[in-house]
């Protein structure tokens, strides 16, 4: 069974499932992630949607260099999340399963090429604190607890 995170499904209402990758990117004691500004300001892992026919590797790649600006190294799979959420960007009401990847960041190829989003380095332990949503700030939490190194 996945986790849900997040609200409730709104009874009648008709989600799209929206399979995405994200990456717990680490350097040292501090943690990579991207700021989006539209529809909010939120601090939230950087990954995203995979495209039709993409392989979720390669649609990884590609969101964290949008998003960051970082080319990375993945080492492996963490877990998964479902989160039912409404993505105005898309005006879609969203079943999104969440698959997140303990990565690296090795080099930095220049600013997020996305527009609306900035990379920003974040304290590890503060992580789970100032993350914008449940899904990202329990499995960051809960692989910082498994870890050794939580709260």
């Amino acid at each position: 069974m996945i986790r849900r995170y997040g609200d409730t499904p709104k009874m009648g209402q008709r989600y799209t499932l929206r399979p995405g990758v994200y990456a717990l990117l680490m350097r040292g004691d501090s943690l990579l992630a991207t700021v989006q500004m539209d529809p909010g300001p939120e601090i939230q892992l950087p990954g995203g949607g995979i495209d039709r026919g993409e392989h979720p590797i390669t649609a990884l790649h590609r969101e964290v260099i949008e998003e960051t600006g970082w080319r990375i190294e993945i080492r492996r799979r963490l877990g998964a999340f479902r989160r039912f959420t409404y993505m105005p960007e898309y005006d879609l009401w969203a079943e999104k399963l969440c698959t997140i990847y303990l990565a690296r960041p090795v080099r930095r190829l220049g600013p997020p090429t996305e527009p609306g989003h900035t990379a920003v380095w974040l304290p590890l332990q503060d992580a789970p604190r100032l993350l914008g949503n449940p899904g990202d700030q329990g499995l960051v939490a809960s692989w910082l607890a498994d870890a050794g190194t939580g709260p």
